[in-house]
């Protein structure tokens, strides 16, 4: 990296931690608190209730408190990622970022703590007196061979689940890899010879769990910084003594010991392994290249030496990353939903062996196409599940809760596992994955994209994004001038992104062969040559124009206008799809359900039957096409017959024709709008609809006053990030930004529009 591009990202990574409310993590209400009675149930007097009923069974505290959803991640900042010893309060960031990765991948709540000491003793007695507060302990960036001390006397003596991700976490990936490439290989466990360089907490951590999967340790061989693991060295500690060997003679060096090596491990360092050390190895050779930023030795030298390697990194530009992130969300949902008084073996094997079986399950082909390919299939460069998989929660987490309840460490059993799934489906609508996967999506094709309103602020900020991003191709209309003094008064840079000046005398003849084009498609409906030309000075014309003739992939525009001036000469210049008779338009929001689609919140005033009918169905096709099955309800103040008028009898109707239609669809109203996420009071009064054991997730109003008012609402009052509004039925695709979108509601704009 650069010197411009270390700055830049060092500004951008502050501001993004500073902005708004300072850090990455909050503490939100679960109950209602809208007045004076509900305020004395959630405190004095009513709190006492259940401090008193906690006091009689201490195993009330989950039922009654958020300690069964509570993580502690807690460390000293004495082996902070890649920046060592950096003391307590500098890792906070660190750890509020693990904290924030339990919430979007898991629902799980989790609290940094760090603590100001090296002492083991002192840290291992402030944990102990926590453990009332949590349901477990995530331990994160100790240095060793103190985190190996603590963590044994922790998981002795606490009754809740302990566990150092930087040592199991990676042991975990990296075991269900280590499965699936010597399946891949046609190699046997129990008979392979296996290289490691790096000795560390991470690295015995991994040798630990591959011995339990059935490597032979006799077959293992440990170098670290000073060389190989022998049974004279005298500067080892913990576990580093079990893989010391003497069957080597003196001298042997990483090279000799590749010679032959099925699989080599790397936790060390970049650059120690050369591409003649791999075409060493045996045939069908496994290399685990893991040192952080840059491997042992990179993707690319490897795979080049030998065509038949299975390689992987711990980089997210390769295939095959080892990535924590795969485990410890989903061990710690499963041990705390079985209320695990710890994370054992039998656990940890669990885990290993459901990552192993996910990555060789067919991929949705929304996760494929995240990463820009028709379909993952399990392979040499496919042998670990993606982080974006949304199966990852219901099947590691499920695994990790039978074991603990198979090995007697579980406090709680689940007997009806089908309801277990959907509990933990129902989570998955916490995270902000689709809009991971979207961005994803985007970036392995980037398109095109034109932006109107070039000359403001939120613009140029969110173009920078998106370009740093690699999600599209900018295109900015407005006065080269004035955006280039903007972009030095704020110290952006937007590299060679074109801008073209729509209304400077240079684009003459340009206008004139646009103005000519839109004459053509209008001057049966009323439009004269003069105003054609002079239309072609206005930005949204011009743009849509570009669109129209392949000059740009997408349009997206209306930050600085109102609605119906964008949405005129998308209309005018580039048309309808076939056979669609209504624009509509539909916001995104991504709520604790998941991504809500709503529907139409932006052009149609009173839509008719007909017209809701067609809206539906343009809809769940966006909707499809964004990698998501719809299931649609078709909203009102009635619900099914239990009023009359004119909306309730209209979304009757389109209901109606929408089943008989789409037979295999979910669609189900007319109904209230609370109804479709209450599965409870669904299941007591319409066990027949499909939404009393799914929520919806496409929502069609009756009238453009019903959708625009449930939308501010909301969005306002919910706190809920939201997308669009994003135009359906445009014959190629024009996106509409809301007055006063932000710089994220732009970057997630266009991650829609270029997925899309």
């Amino acid at each position: 990296m650069n010197t411009s591009s270390a700055n830049k990202l060092r500004e951008d990574a502050l501001h993004y931690h500073a902005k708004g409310r300072p850090g990455k993590i909050e503490i939100t209400p679960t109950k209602e608190t809208e007045n004076q009675r509900d305020l004395s149930l959630a405190y004095s007097p009513g709190v006492a209730e259940p401090c008193l009923a906690i006091a009689d069974q201490p195993e009330r505290a989950y039922d009654y408190t958020a300690k069964g959803n509570l993580v502690a991640v807690i460390s000293n900042g004495t082996a902070v990622l890649g920046l060592g010893n950096i003391g307590a309060v500098a890792s906070k960031p660190v750890m509020e970022g693990k904290s924030l990765l339990f919430k979007i991948y898991a629902d799980i709540d989790a609290f940094d703590i760090e603590l100001d000491t090296t002492d083991v003793e002192e840290f291992i007695r402030t944990v102990k007196i926590l453990e009332p507060t949590f349901g477990g302990v995530n331990l994160e960036d100790i240095k060793a061979p103190e985190c190996f001390e603590i963590e044994r006397r922790l998981r002795a003596e606490l009754n809740i689940p302990v566990m150092h991700d930087d040592q199991h976490g990676t042991a975990i990936t990296s075991g269900a890899a280590l499965l699936n490439a010597l399946e891949i290989a046609g190699k046997q466990i129990n008979t392979i010879k296996l290289v490691v360089n790096g000795a560390g907490a991470a690295a015995t951590a991994c040798l630990d769990l591959y011995v339990d999967l059935g490597v032979s340790p006799e077959n293992i061989t440990v170098f670290d910084k000073d060389g190989l693991l022998t049974k004279d060295r005298t500067n080892l500690v913990g576990n580093q003594y079990k893989y010391t060997t003497d069957r080597h003679p003196e001298g042997y060096t990483l090279a000799d010991a590749m010679v032959g090596a099925d699989v080599f491990l790397g936790l060390s360092v970049g650059g120690v392994v050369s591409q003649d050390m791999i075409r060493s190895m045996a045939p069908g050779a496994i290399v685990f290249a893991m040192a952080n930023p840059n491997p042992e030795i990179t993707y690319e030298a490897a795979t080049a030496a030998r065509p038949d390697i299975i390689m992987a990194t711990g980089r997210s530009d390769f295939p095959n990353q080892v990535n924590n992130v795969l485990g410890f969300p989903y061990i710690f949902r499963g041990a705390l939903d079985v209320r695990a008084t710890e994370i054992n073996e039998a656990m940890k094997l669990a885990a290993v062996r459901a990552l192993a079986k996910l990555a060789k399950l067919p991929v949705p082909e929304a996760v494929s196409r995240s990463y820009g390919t028709d379909g993952l299939v399990f392979g040499r460069t496919y042998i670990l599940p993606k982080p974006t998989d949304p199966r990852l929660l219901t099947i590691v987490a499920p695994a990790v809760a039978k074991a603990a309840m198979d090995s007697g460490v579980a406090r709680k059993y689940i007997t009806d596992w089908a309801d277990y799934d959907m509990q933990l489906s129902r989570r998955q609508g916490l995270d902000n994955s689709f809009i991971r996967r979207l961005t994803r999506q985007a970036q392995q094709s980037p398109k095109r994209v034109v932006f109107t309103d070039g000359e403001n602020l939120s613009v140029l900020r969110a173009v920078a994004e998106v370009r740093e991003q690699k999600m599209a191709i900018p295109i900015l209309l407005g006065n080269p001038q004035t955006i280039n003094k903007m972009l030095a008064e704020h110290n952006m840079n937007l590299g060679d992104t074109r801008i073209i000046d729509h209304r400077s005398p240079k684009q003459d003849k340009v206008r004139e062969k646009y103005a000519q084009l839109l004459y053509e498609k209008r001057k049966r409906k009323g439009l004269t040559l003069v105003e054609a030309h002079n239309l072609m000075r206005d930005r949204n014309y011009f743009g849509t124009v570009l669109l129209e003739i392949g000059e740009a992939d997408v349009l997206i525009s209306g930050l600085t206008r109102n609605y119906p001036q964008t949405l005129r000469p998308a209309l005018q210049v580039i048309g309808r799809q076939p056979g669609i008779r209504k624009v509509s338009g539909m916001y995104v929001l991504l709520s604790r359900f998941g991504p809500l689609f709503l529907s139409d919140t932006t052009v149609n005033m009173n839509p008719t039957t007909d017209e809701i009918v067609e809206i539906a169905e343009t809809t769940a096709h966006a909707v499809r096409r964004l990698g998501i099955e719809p299931r649609i309800a078709l909203l009102s103040y009635s619900t099914f017959g239990s009023a009359t008028g004119d909306d309730a009898e209209k979304m009757q109707a389109a209901t109606a024709i929408l089943q008989a239609r789409h037979p295999d669809w979910v669609v189900d109203g007319e109904m209230q709008a609370h109804l479709p996420f209450n599965q409870e009071l669904m299941r007591e009064s319409y066990a027949f609809s499909p939404f009393a054991e799914q929520p919806a997730n496409v929502l069609i109003f009756p009238s453009l006053a019903a959708s625009n008012i449930a939308y501010n609402l909301l969005k306002e009052i919910g706190r809920i990030e939201k997308i669009g509004p994003v135009l359906m039925g445009i014959r190629k695709p024009v996106h509409v930004l809301q007055l006063g979108s932000t710089v994220r509601e732009i970057v997630n704009m266009v991650a829609i529009a270029v997925a899309d």
